[in-house]
Order: structure tokens, then C-alpha cells, then sequence
């Protein structure tokens, strides 16, 4: 019997990259896994290819009229939930002194604002043992040049962590963060960035990591699925960097 047997699972942002790997997993390992996205065509094509004990909700993690619909559909099939993983956010690259407030409020209201009244949303639905994983960045710790609001927002996301690990402690439910480096997911070609930027960053970026590849999306998934299993029963209000070693020289040039 697989150790996620009927056990109950809300993966946002689950219709690519990370989630959709992780959802995947959660899936294989016999999980009812529900995804999230904003992109209707997208969550459509998740679930036909992921298959299994699945389902997709539309629904923005910004528009907390959306997270309250999503919290009655979730109820309305599984009653209680095992596993949160709120993985869905944005990232909008641009020198400090170019940001907007347009720019400023999408990161901040999605990648921190969001995720925080999702896992409020769901509360009452967290049994006893229960898991929520917050998706973080190595540019929480980084200071990289052009990510001062979404390093900023992942954050206020690891603090934010910290703080309901101690207080969600006495109901026995944890909290943990997985904190990528590079990966190689979509979310690199929304960055705000020209198509040949991007690729001079990925290339410069590769040569940085001393594992020499960018991480894949199962790569993550893995460790978040660890997280999530009775496996890591004692532990609660940690951040996991999973980054191919970038942070061990981070003032490499």
C-alpha cells in the first residue's frame, strides 16, 4: 500500500514546473490530489496527462473570493485535507530603481498575500497530522541583483512559516519550506525579461552551480513529497534549500 494511499492533497499552481511534478508524484503515490491555476486550458491538460485520482479548480491565489470557493469545493469532496502545498507565485525581475507599484503589488499579493490567507482558508480543514509546505526561493537569502520584491515576498514567506510552525505546533500540524535555486520551469519565461536576457542568465547561472545543472522540477517534488510523508514526522518550521550548491559560493562572480 503506498504511504499516501487516500490521503488528501491541494497543490496550487499545479497546472506546471514544480506543482505539476509534485502533483504528479503525490498522485503516483496514491493521493486524491486537487490542482489549482488560472489558466483554464492548462488545468484541463494537467489533469488529462497526470490522470489518476485527480482534480483541477480554477482559481487566482491572489482573489481571496477564489480561495473561499476553492475551500468549499475542497470540503465539499474530501471533508479534511493531509497535505498543503502552496506553491503557486510569480516573479517579476527588474533593477531596484525601475519596479513598479503594478510589478510590486502582483509579487507581494500572489507570492506572499496569497499564500498566507490560503493557508488561513484551510485551516479548519487541516486534520491532526497534517502537512503545509510554503514554496520559497533561494532569493529569500540571496540578494541577487533585480529580484528586490520577489526575493522580498519569498521572504516574508519564510518568516511567515516560522511563525505558523509554532503556532499550528499544538493541532500536530507542520509546516516546512522548500527553497529552490535554478530549476528549469516556465516561470523563467515570465520574468519580464527579453527572450535573449534570459538565456544569457541561464547560462551564466549554470556555470555558478556546482552540480553544473539546473534543478528539475521532480527534483523539488521529491523533497516536498519527503516533507509532506510520516517519514519527516519531526520535523517542523525548517527551510530546505535545494539549489545544486549554488549558496556555497555566493559571492562567485
Amino acid at each position: 500500500m503506498s504511504k499516501f494511499n487516500q490521503k488528501n492533497v491541494v497543490v496550487t499552481g499545479g497546472n506546471s514546473g514544480i506543482g505539476y511534478a509534485t502533483a504528479s508524484e503525490f498522485v503516483r503515490l496514491g493521493a486524491n490530489v486537487t490542482i489549482t491555476g488560472k489558466n483554464e486550458a492548462a488545468l484541463r491538460t494537467a489533469q488529462e496527462e497526470i490522470g489518476g485520482n485527480i482534480r483541477s479548480f480554477l482559481a487566482n491565489q491572489a482573489n481571496l473570493a477564489d480561495l473561499d470557493k476553492l475551500v468549499s469545493a475542497v470540503k465539499e469532496s474530501y471533508s479534511q485535507l493531509d497535505v498543503l502545498f502552496i506553491n503557486a507565485g510569480v516573479v517579476a525581475m527588474a533593477p531596484f530603481a525601475q519596479i513598479t507599484e503594478e510589478q510590486f503589488d502582483q509579487n507581494m499579493d500572489i507570492n506572499f498575500k496569497g499564500a498566507f490567507f490560503t493557508l488561513q482558508k484551510f485551516l479548519p480543514l487541516l486534520k491532526e497530522g497534517s502537512n503545509v509546505i510554503f514554496l520559497s526561493s533561494i532569493n529569500a537569502y540571496s540578494a541577487m541583483p533585480n529580484t528586490a520584491v520577489y526575493g522580498a515576498s519569498k521572504a516574508a514567506l519564510n518568516s511567515l512559516a516560522r511563525t505558523v510552525a509554532t503556532e499550528l505546533s499544538p493541532l500536530g500540524i507542520r509546516v516546512n519550506v522548500v527553497a529552490p535555486g535554478p530549476v528549469n520551469t516556465p516561470i523563467f519565461g515570465k520574468a519580464n525579461l527579453p527572450q535573449e536576457a534570459i538565456g544569457q542568465f541561464a547560462q551564466a547561472m549554470q556555470q555558478r552551480i556546482p552540480l553544473k545543472r539546473f534543478g528539475n522540477p521532480e527534483d523539488i517534488a521529491k523533497l516536498v513529497v519527503f516533507l509532506a510523508s510520516e517519514d519527516a514526522s519531526f520535523i517542523t518550521g525548517s527551510e530546505y534549500v535545494i539549489d545544486g550548491g549554488v549558496n556555497l559560493n555566493p559571492i562567485l562572480s
